[in-house]
């Protein structure tokens, strides 16, 4: 049965067979017999044959396609006893999924949920600088962009020296102020291309520059530009936004933003800031974005006195949802981010954030 992925889960459509109705039994009287008042027949089902309509037997059919008929069809197990089970009967033996593994195929399709408006911008931000901004903007654009079949596109929204363009192998020099400077003459998508980094997973990465001698101060109307290019292109864009709330750029990606990823870091002030910054939004006109938040409580030590739980209640109570990203050596090494050396643990992390992201892109578009 087809998969509907809502909001929050899947759910299964049943089909229903309408049961055949029978002909009705017709007959000839004796011919002694007394002549009686002729009994109603009941209207019969239109004859079916040339020069007649086919009889509509069925009103919900049970399509007829590989996924209903077909018993083989069951995905193959990803790893475990299962897999080795399935391998070891020449992949004709597939056990069943235990709950974690129907669990990630639920996180998958939210992820993949395709997106209603054309176009899906995500503002990834916090007011602390050293939580782990950018990595989360690279971990969740890499998880999205290594599931989807559309583009994926992450920006260096910083305005001023931004590190975006370290967690993708460089592919160009270009950055968002040489987009900026070609704007009129991109016309497809192969002439944006030229300006973005692409990591294996198929994220896409536009740049700012990293020297601050050289780099210009990046404003609002410099946001909306790079954003109605992307928009041309690209069905999401995650924005990597600069640390602080007042800089030129915040107030044009929080006007264009569909929602925003808060990051805070599992310590006390990283959880002060992150709270502040939701009393700002709101009380600037934010509301909306504060409610449908996902706030990323972001572990950069191994260890830490921090009573995760009550932090988890606390913003759960003001946002959407509430994701925990375990410590990571792949991550604190702070360069191009792999999620194929991610700890299972933080990319199961990065797949429920996806999974959060992506019951918003079958929203209609917020309203600016």
């Amino acid at each position: 049965m087809a998969k509907q992925p809502t909001d929050t889960q899947l759910t299964n459509t049943p089909f229903t067979d309408t049961p055949l109705i029978d002909a009705p039994l017709t007959g000839k009287a004796p011919a002694h017999a007394a002549p009686s008042t002729p009994t109603p027949t009941p209207p019969s089902t239109p004859a079916s044959g040339p020069g007649h309509a086919p009889v509509d037997q069925f009103t919900d059919p049970v399509p007829l396609t590989a996924e209903h008929l077909l018993t083989n069809r069951r995905p193959e197990p990803a790893g475990g006893w299962r897999r080795m089970v399935w391998l070891l009967s020449g992949k004709r033996i597939i056990p069943g999924e235990s709950a974690a593994e129907i669990e990630r195929r639920m996180l998958i399709a939210q992820a993949q949920i395709p997106v209603a408006s054309g176009h899906h911008r995500i503002a990834v931000m916090s007011l602390k600088g050293g939580v782990g901004k950018t990595t989360t903007t690279a971990a969740l654009g890499n998880t999205l962009a290594s599931l989807r079949g559309d583009r994926v596109i992450a920006v260096d929204a910083n305005p001023d020296r931004g590190t975006l363009g370290l967690k993708v192998k460089s592919e160009t020099a270009a950055t968002i102020r040489t987009l900026l400077a070609e704007a009129p003459n991109i016309a497809r998508y192969a002439d944006a291309r030229a300006f973005t980094s692409q990591s294996p997973a198929r994220l896409e990465v536009l740049a700012s520059d990293t020297d601050p001698a050289v780099s210009e101060a990046f404003n609002a109307d410099d946001y909306r530009t790079v954003a109605g290019l992307i928009e041309r292109y690209y069905s999401i864009c995650i924005t990597d936004c600069g640390t602080g709330l007042l800089h030129g750029a915040m107030g044009a990606t929080l006007e264009l933003a569909d929602q925003i990823v808060l990051v805070s870091l599992v310590a006390v002030d990283g959880a002060s800031s992150a709270a502040a910054t939701l009393d700002w939004l709101t009380a600037h006109g934010y509301g909306e974005l504060v409610k449908n938040a996902i706030v990323v409580l972001n572990a950069v030590e191994p260890k830490s006195d921090v009573d995760l739980n009550l932090l988890e209640r606390h913003f759960d109570q003001r946002c959407r949802t509430v994701i925990q990203v375990p410590f990571d050596p792949h991550l604190k090494e702070g360069a191009e981010v792999d999620l194929l050396r991610l700890k299972p643990a933080t990319r199961a992390a990065y797949l429920r954030l996806a999974a959060a992201a992506g019951q918003a892109f079958g929203r209609p578009k917020r309203s600016h």
